[in-house]
């Protein structure tokens, strides 16, 4: 017999009637499902440690945006009155109420220009906003 997957002591009495394979035949690939398991898990971890900075950094310029429009409207609300208090001040309150830190503060007129940092990874994200009537200033 020139197989090498039987043997002929597999053959038995009967002829090929109760031919069995040998156990190890085509187990060639064993242990290739935890490699490929160890792959994955691999691609995953490298992906997450890829896309988590970008995102954090993302939500760090929405926080600054978030902060400095707050700042400006309370600044521009204690300027027309509408709130007692001095306007830098309200929005350097309202700025580390929402995880910012109040850069400048200028009011002109009605109008309040404020602007904030918030810090991620290391990064200072900067937004600036006014707030005031519409229109021109001065």
């Amino acid at each position: 017999m020139n197989c090498a997957r039987w043997r002929a002591t597999d053959l038995g009495s009967s002829g090929w009637h109760g031919v069995r394979r040998r156990p190890d035949a085509g187990v060639v690939d064993r242990g290739a499902a935890s490699v490929l398991a160890l792959g994955i898990v691999g691609a995953i971890v490298a992906l997450t440690a890829l896309v988590v900075p970008v995102v954090t950094t993302f939500v760090a310029s929405q926080r600054a945006a978030n902060a400095v429009d707050a700042a400006a409207l309370a600044a521009a609300d204690s300027v027309s009155g509408a709130v007692p208090g001095v306007p830098c001040e309200l929005a350097a309150a309202t700025a580390a109420r929402n995880g910012a830190v109040l850069v400048s503060c200028r009011t002109d007129g009605p109008v309040a220009t404020v602007a904030v940092t918030v810090s991620a990874f290391g990064i200072e994200h900067r937004a600036v906003a006014r707030a005031g009537p519409p229109g021109p200033v001065g």
